[in-house]
């Protein structure tokens, strides 16, 4: 069963809560936006801008209903603002769970959200670094160069 499946939690309490938890661990900045394909919430603590983006329900992945009856606008949408709120809640959980390990001494703030860190270029870490580590590692055996043009 998926976390928080079927809460009635709205995504704007979900959110306003990932803000209090994120200033109450050290965050200095806080911001949010969406897309008809994604939600993303951006923060910097200890000097690091931290971006987690969250893929949305395409509507068009939800025209049928179950026996592949198709459903109607409302039904649609019903649907989309259901799984909204499942992933928003599911990402409240991701970052009060990192976070506790950081104040915990469990883990590190770079270890627990490394892959979101955002570089000067705006991409983050794990969208530079999967790609990578596919052509690199899995497909050659080999690791990548520190510097380019240089050897392995």
């Amino acid at each position: 069963m998926t976390y928080a499946k079927g809460t009635e939690v709205p995504v704007s309490r979900s959110r306003d809560e990932i803000e209090r938890t994120l200033a109450r661990y050290g965050a200095s900045t806080f911001a949010y936006g969406w897309d008809q394909d994604r939600a993303l919430i951006e923060f910097v603590v200890d000097q690091r801008r931290i971006r987690l983006t969250v893929p949305l329900a395409d509507r068009a992945e939800h025209r049928m209903g179950p026996n592949y009856r198709s459903r109607t606008e409302a039904q649609i949408d019903k649907v989309v603002d259901q799984i909204a709120r499942e992933r928003w809640r599911a990402l409240l959980l991701v970052v009060k769970a990192k976070l506790e390990a950081v104040e915990s001494g469990i883990s590190t703030l770079e270890s627990e959200f490394l892959a979101f860190v955002v570089l000067p270029t705006g991409q983050t870490l794990g969208d530079w670094a999967v790609p990578q580590l596919d052509s690199a590692t899995y497909r050659t055996g080999g690791m990548p160069a520190l510097l380019p043009g240089s050897p392995s």
